[in-house]
């Protein structure tokens, strides 16, 4: 990669100007762990953990995260979202849980960013609402596994 599109002539942090691109339908899927004592996910499952339903907070927390992404990566296009969808599946395992984000806009650019944000987001609240019982948890493999729509086309891991 020899020319960076965030950056003028000059050096300087820019948002590239999307203006001149066609809207169509986009859509991301980002994907992480959060890996955790057994004895944790049994707590979990049996909804005894000391916050209550970590997994539904973790969930509307990430959604929430998704609707918020331009503001907090410098850089980002402000989106519509039409759908972001946020999913933690308990992984005995791993053991752990594993994460899931799906964001869909109809714009000029892609929706991985706010995908990426509400998985990354969902991991760091299971994190927050279970450091109390478990210091050993780990938040691991946050990536984007699938992206449709745009000028790029559809691309998956």
């Amino acid at each position: 990669m020899t020319n960076l599109t965030h950056l003028d002539d000059e050096g300087r942090a820019r948002m590239v100007d999307v203006s001149a691109k066609s809207p169509t339908e986009r859509a991301a899927i980002a994907r992480g762990r959060l890996r955790c004592l057994p004895e944790t996910l049994a707590q979990v499952l049996a909804g005894t953990a000391p916050k209550g339903s970590v997994i539904r907070t973790a969930e509307l927390a990430g959604i929430m995260a998704a609707k918020r992404t331009a503001e907090l990566i410098p850089l980002c296009h402000p989106l519509p979202l039409s759908k972001i969808a946020v999913r933690i599946e308990p992984d005995e395992a791993l053991p752990g849980f594993q994460i899931e984000a799906e964001a869909k806009t109809v714009g000029v650019t892609g929706v991985e960013m706010e995908a990426l944000t509400a998985a990354s987001v969902a991991c760091l609240t299971l994190f927050d609402m279970l450091k109390a019982v478990d210091r050993t948890m780990l938040v691991e493999g946050l990536q984007v596994v699938a992206k449709f729509g745009g000028q790029s086309g559809s691309w998956q891991r």
